[in-house]
């Protein structure tokens, strides 16, 4: 019995400037720093004798084996994402990038989100994905029009109230 699964769904290979340097950042401290130090402990624990039931020998393998995978999957990553540093040719409008004040139809609240890539959204800070449903749903729209999205709870209607674009 193997350990196929099926392929996950593309997600778009967009990235902000800010987003690409954080992912470069990391893939570097897990490289130069983290896995030395990991790969040091496990060679500790490994001198310490008997492997069989050695937790601090089980624990470091897997922990060298999280950061592989993510080392791997970072390397990879980062070789097919696309950098976009320019602002597009209608401002106006919601595209990648675009920092989206948008107000709830029904509940008047307003929200604020950023539209990132995939492998940099932050809900805490409001930064959704591109492939989100919501982000999906506004794309290309302008201020006061009015969008449906499909989201979990079912679907809302919203407006856009501002589109800005650059950092914040």
């Amino acid at each position: 019995m193997g350990r196929w699964r099926p392929p996950g769904e593309k997600s778009t290979a967009l990235v902000t400037p800010g987003g690409h340097a954080r992912l470069k950042a990391e893939l570097d401290e897990l490289w130069r720093v983290k896995r030395p130090e990991v790969v040091k402990a496990l060679a500790a624990a490994a001198a310490e004798g008997d492997r069989s039931e050695n937790a601090e020998y089980t624990y470091r393998k897997k922990q060298l084996g999280g950061i592989d995978r993510r080392v791997r999957y970072l390397s990879k990553r980062l070789q097919v994402l696309r950098v976009v540093d320019t602002v597009p040719s209608d401002p106006d409008a919601v595209f990648f990038g675009a920092l989206v004040e948008v107000e709830n139809a029904d509940s008047g609240e307003v929200s604020h989100y950023r539209i990132v890539g995939p492998d940099e959204t932050d809900a805490k800070r409001g930064w959704i994905s591109i492939d989100s449903p919501l982000a999906r749903a506004m794309l290309k729209k302008r201020v006061d029009d009015e969008f449906e999205a499909q989201l979990p709870g079912g679907v809302r209607r919203f407006f856009i109230a501002g589109v800005r674009y650059g950092d914040g």
